[in-house]
Formats: C-alpha cells, structure tokens, sequence
C-alpha cells in the first residue's frame, strides 16, 4: 500500500469563490443595515461557498466521528487518568452517556466513534466501530515509532473510506472528535514540530496533570520531536514516528472531506494537529474548516495562528470529543439561516439605505 498524497494536492480546490461573492452580494439586498450582523455575514458566505449554491441550504446532517486509539506514552504518566479509560469510553459514547452524546442531541448532530488503536478489544460494539482497527495501542513516541510506515496508510487509508462512508451517507457537515488516553502527547509534539517551538511551548495540562505530571510530558514531547525531527516534511512518516492511527485516520479523513467538498467544523488539540499535518499536504484544505472554539492547551493557539482561522468560541474547554465544535455548529447554523431565510428590501417592501452616490450633495 503506497498512499499518493498529491492526489490531494492536485483534487482538493478552494470552496466556490463565485457562489461567495454571490452570497456576500445577497448579504447586502437582505433587510438589515450592511454588515450589521458581523461574523455571521462571512460565515454565511462560507456555508453557501462550501456547498456551491446561494442561497445555501440548511445543514441537515452535521455528523461526528470519534477516532479512538491509545498511546504508549500514556505509561510515562502523561495524563491523570489510566489507559483503560480509553475502552470505557467508547462504550460510553455507544451508549450515549458522555458529553459529545449530549451536546450532538441538542445541536441536532449524530455520533460515531471507530476504534484505530484502543488497546483492547471491544465487545458487543456495531461492526462499523471496530472494522477500520490497525493494532492495539500506538507506541509510546518518546522512545520508539508510533507505528509502522505501513499501519500509519492503513490508519490514513481509513480515515479516507471514513469520510467516504458518512458523506456517502448523506453527511453535510463533518466534525473530527477524539478519545485517547495520552493523546494530547503527540499533538503537543506535532504542533511543535509543524511550528518549529520547543516542548514547552506546546505542552499543556491535557486531563488536567499535576506539576510533576507536566515536567514528565513535557520530556515525553521533547523526545518525541527530537526523534521526529528529522521526517517532518514526510507527512506519513511524521505521523508514524510521533502520531498515532488515530492521528493517521483524522488527517485522511480532513483532507478527503476537503476533496469530496464537504465543510468541517475543526475541535481543538487533537484535531487541530491532525489540520495542521493535513495543511502540509494540501494547504487549500483548510479553507473548508471552521475552528469551532480555542482550547485552553497552549500549542491550539499556534495551530490557529498557523491555519488562520478565528475560532467561534472561547469557553476554556479542553474535554475533546468533538464538543467545542458541537457548541459553535449552532452558530454555522444561525448563519446559513440568515442568509437563506431574511428577505430582500424588495421582497419586504422595506426601503433601501440611500447609495453613496445618491447621498452625495451637488
């Protein structure tokens, strides 16, 4: 299995500039003052470009896919919590339990969670949960390669057909969540790595570790980018080296939302550097993505500053999942809404500010 990644440098394409400047000239026949609705008016824009049609049509099938995997690195004490969380959770997202379950049911989105690398095998799950899995856990970057070249394009090969699947099943929006005890380790390290900052630029708290939990993650990533410092400008290898499948998976599966032209409303860290790997392999792809909000994690700010998006919110979340985009997907919707529902001047009989030329004194 060799993956050609100019494929996506050569299909991948900005969203429809013409439907853009469509839209932004609807925004100024709607009846309210011109821009007097603020980022909602470039949102509106954005939705109506991504879907090639203006006015553009409600979001009816926002869907989330939870990439799950563990990580060696966990076992340096990187994170608050054990490796088996990683299996309960997932069982706990199937049963609907966790908060990504609760903020999809209230922003009218749906839930799916693949297992790429938990470190058990999971009983009595859907088959679509675990028919992607590459291995049992990734290994523990600071001191060995996350996987092989060859598991990192299966992982990639995955979140690939992932995409494929829920857009083929009518998915309209697409949401990268994540779960995976120790996963903030090797976003931490890609990010500095992609950014060119030491480690402890962009180690955080993660589940939220005491000061002696940061000093061993922060080692845990400066032994990661040490060793991945030499194939970062191999987006397979880096990810084999310092990712994970799920880190793998996440990056095919933006960057084929990218090709097949559906939007996506990013999360924080742990999608945030997958974006930010999928950027180095076709740098149009973001332009396809929203930030949904900024995470409290030091290394998300570069990730933005990097990819230039401005995030929707800032509620000091760190959970993952898939939250902090579910929360802005509201918003994605009030500006679709906006755009599509307002009436003209015309339509309302609503008389039209005056033109600069008309306003203008003899």
């Amino acid at each position: 299995m060799t993956v050609d990644l100019q494929r996506f440098r050569d299909e991948i394409t900005r969203p429809d500039d013409d439907v853009r400047k469509s839209a932004e000239q609807r925004q100024l026949t709607l009846t309210k003052p011109a821009g007097a609705l603020g980022r909602l008016e470039t949102l509106s824009t954005w939705v109506a470009a991504t879907q090639g049609v203006c006015p553009p049509r409600p979001i009816e099938r926002a869907r989330v896919v939870i990439f799950a995997g563990d990580h060696g690195v966990a076992s340096a004490g990187v994170s608050a919590y054990p490796p088996e969380v990683t299996a309960q959770m997932v069982h706990n997202f199937i049963s609907g339990g966790a908060a990504v379950n609760a903020l999809a049911h209230n922003a009218g989105a749906s839930v799916r969670v693949v297992d790429m690398a938990v470190a058990s095998d999971l009983h009595g799950v859907p088959d679509d949960v675990i028919k992607h899995k590459v291995r049992h856990g990734s290994g523990n970057i600071a001191i060995e390669d996350a996987l092989t070249r060859e598991e990192a394009e299966q992982a990639f090969t995955a979140g690939i057909a992932i995409a494929d699947e829920e857009i083929d099943a009518g998915a309209d929006l697409l949401i990268p969540g994540d779960m995976g005890i120790g996963n903030t380790t090797p976003a931490a390290a890609l990010i500095g790595l992609l950014s060119s900052r030491d480690a402890a630029a962009v180690t955080g708290r993660g589940t939220g570790v005491d000061d002696d939990g940061w000093i061993r993650k922060t080692a845990a990533v400066r032994d990661a980018m040490r060793r991945g410092r030499s194939v970062k400008a191999d987006q397979i290898a880096l990810l084999a080296t310092v990712g994970g499948a799920d880190f793998a998976a996440m990056t095919g599966f933006l960057l084929q939302a990218a090709v097949r032209r559906r939007p996506v409303i990013l999360d924080g860290l742990v999608s945030g550097a997958c974006a930010m790997v999928a950027h180095r392999v076709a740098y149009r792809a973001a332009k396809w993505w929203q930030a949904g909000h900024r995470s409290v994690e030091p290394a998300h700010e570069l990730v933005l500053t990097r990819l230039q998006l401005e995030p929707l919110l800032d509620y000091q979340l760190r959970l993952g999942e898939g939250t902090g985009a579910l929360l802005a997907l509201p918003i994605i919707r009030a500006a679709q809404a906006t755009l599509t529902e307002m009436s003209t001047f015309d339509e309302a009989g609503v008389s039209e500010p005056p033109h600069d030329e008309d306003s203008q004194e003899p």
